[in-house]
């Protein structure tokens, strides 16, 4: 969905978050015309139980990659099962980018379509609906996009084209849109005050970046939005939306030929500039809780420390280890002690989050008020337990399997692909980086997983956040040999 759009509806605010990382990985596989079943064939049935341990066939991809004559990078899959093709910018124009003001990155970029020479937001809307096309936006810590999918055909494209160009190349910065942006960004801040789960995450990033570009909130601040003016706006496009300072990503109907036209138009029509420097490396935050005081039934507990950058070598290791951990959903450590055994939460998840530079490391569990401290003990103790085993080797082929099994979803459609190829231009991955980390899961050891979180996780090392009412807290129920009954209801905040 246009982010744009997403900002003039008040009430989405409401789901309005910080968004880190990459995107999940989908695949599609097209399966072999089987014969018609016969009684002599019956007993090949009794062979579907082993494939669970085959992973599922996964297209293979053909990057093409170059740059444009003003330095744009552009990655490029011809793919033509669809007469379409999937376009996106990705510019290194994030919050990370924001340089003392807040939300000036997220309001650069929810006005690109709000109005051009000769247009306004309606007939922008109107005219990429006229050719069945599609506009997209949005920005994020780390990187600003826009994109377009269009039908291939000639008098279908050649206009979406056109059209999009001068949307992220010229946009205008209608005053009167600003006004009703900055309108919406501050009834959302209200919002948020009735949310104890996004309180929490403000002050956890708060917290764990301290002074660096992280820290403060991509979608800005009570006092930083008010305050942000249309030339700020003109300037920051013109510094983060340059030619230098872009991947162009491209994946469909087209030709090599085609590809280099449409890559040429948009390099051309942007502002010439280098490509922004990434954020510096964050300082190590002082570990300890912190406590917001909200009246509810519930406790919000999220835990974090520095992890890694994308391009770190640990990377695939520890997506590994935090998949058995609590990345897997059912079946992780996590989720079996603190939910299944002792009904303590509906979910808990932990995850990295790599970006430019260190992401965090995250777990975020909500329960009861009364049993959060022992929650969070119980939370880090199983932290150290798993640093100090590392996984099984049952643990280890099962997730191996998992990821096997899901990650030929992640070039299902044109629209995975592109984000696959924005990602891996806009953090300088191989173009084999798809294939590569397959071989990598697949290749590790127990003792290499182990080693690899016990390279950047310690459990001592935790920034903790617990939003919640401050209620005497009683013991945990010991943990049962089978699943508890969860409680009944939805978790109050």
């Amino acid at each position: 969905m246009n982010e744009a759009n997403r900002l003039r509806r008040p009430l989405a605010l409401l789901l309005l978050t910080s968004l880190i990382g990459l995107a999940a990985c989908k695949q599609e596989a097209t399966p072999e015309p089987q014969p018609a079943a016969t009684v002599e064939q019956a007993p090949r049935l009794q062979s579907l139980a082993a494939l669970d341990d085959q992973p599922l066939p996964r297209r293979q991809l053909e990057i093409q990659s170059w740059r444009t004559e003003e330095g744009a990078r552009v990655l490029f899959v011809e793919s033509r099962e669809l007469p379409m093709f999937d376009l996106r910018l990705t510019f290194a124009a994030g919050s990370s980018q924001d340089a003392g003001t807040p939300g000036l990155a997220l309001l650069t970029n929810a006005m690109l379509d709000e109005g051009i020479e000769g247009r306004d937001v309606t007939a922008i809307a109107q005219g990429f609906e006229s050719l069945g096309a599609n506009f997209g936006n949005g920005a994020y810590r780390d990187m600003a996009i826009a994109s377009l999918r269009s039908l291939s055909a000639k008098d279908k494209r050649e206009p979406a084209l056109a059209l999009f160009t001068q949307v992220v190349s010229q946009p205008t910065f209608p005053a009167a849109a600003l006004q009703r942006i900055q309108n919406q960004l501050l009834a959302g801040f209200e919002f948020q005050k009735q949310n104890p789960g996004k309180l929490a995450g403000l002050e956890l990033f708060r917290q764990l970046y301290g002074e660096h570009p992280y820290a403060h909130p991509s979608d800005g601040t009570e006092d930083s939005i008010p305050a942000i003016g249309i030339d700020q706006l003109r300037a920051f496009h013109t510094r983060a939306y340059s030619a230098g300072n872009v991947v162009i990503a491209l994946v469909g109907d087209l030709d090599r030929g085609q590809a280099e036209a449409i890559a040429a138009q948009l390099s051309s029509a942007l502002p010439s500039g280098p490509a922004l420097p990434p954020p510096p490396p964050p300082q190590s935050p002082k570990p300890g809780l912190h406590a917001i005081e909200y009246p509810s039934s519930q406790s919000h507990l999220m835990l974090a420390q520095l992890g890694i950058s994308r391009g770190d070598p640990d990377y695939a290791a520890l997506y590994l280890g935090n998949q058995i951990l609590g990345g897997g959903g059912f079946g992780t450590r996590l989720m079996e002690e603190v939910r299944e055994k002792r009904g303590l939460t509906y979910g808990i998840y932990s995850a990295f989050s790599p970006m430019r530079a260190d992401g965090p490391f995250m777990i975020n569990v909500q329960t009861r008020a009364e049993l959060a401290d022992g929650t969070l003990k119980l939370v880090q103790q199983l932290v150290r337990d798993f640093l100090a085993e590392g996984p099984s080797e049952a643990e280890l082929q099962r997730s191996k399997r998992q990821i096997a099994g899901s990650f030929p979803l992640s070039t299902a459609s044109n629209a995975d692909i592109v984000g696959q190829l924005g990602s891996i231009g806009f953090y300088d991955l191989p173009l084999t980086y798809l294939e590569d980390f397959m071989q990598q899961i697949q290749a590790l050891s127990a003792d290499q997983v182990k080693a690899a979180m016990n390279r950047h996780l310690d459990a001592d090392d935790f920034v903790i956040v617990r939003a919640g009412p401050t209620v005497p807290q009683q013991p945990l129920p010991p943990p049962a040999n089978g699943p508890r009954e969860q409680p009944s209801g939805v978790p109050g905040h």
